[in-house]
């Protein structure tokens, strides 16, 4: 079974494909990695030998930030967004879409469930 950093690989996908399971590599980075370390993209991962994996573990250490650490990095600047106080940090801290999207419909999961707040009553006219 391959394993990388810290994530189990699917042993019947190609290498490409494979690569993307790991949080912080797309198909593009996969490729690019696979290139580096002379490995082909259309070979399994269960094909893959020892060294190969090596080969590929020491460019994603070395070059790229994956998992744990490209999460920590993201919630931190999210964390520094909001404690500066910008509309964007304002946005996370409230819980609404961050990106420019409507909120008087739609945004339900960011919003998470409805909140339902009754209307007024209507008056009835006397005659």
């Amino acid at each position: 079974m391959a394993r990388l950093a810290g994530i189990d690989l699917p042993k019947n996908k190609k290498a490409y494909i494979g690569l993307t399971y790991i949080f912080g590599i797309g198909v593009s980075s996969a490729m690019d990695i696979l290139k580096k370390a002379e490995v082909d993209p259309n070979k399994k991962i269960s094909e893959l030998s020892e060294e190969e994996l090596a080969k590929i573990r020491s460019i994603m250490t070395n070059e790229y930030k994956v998992e744990g650490a490209l999460r920590s990095e993201i919630q931190q600047n999210i964390k520094r967004l909001m404690d500066i106080g910008t509309y964007r940090g304002i946005r996370h801290r409230r819980g609404l879409p961050v990106r420019g999207q409507r909120t008087r419909t739609n945004s339900r999961t960011r919003k998470g469930k409805r909140k339902t707040v009754a209307g007024k009553k209507k008056v009835a006219a006397k005659k």
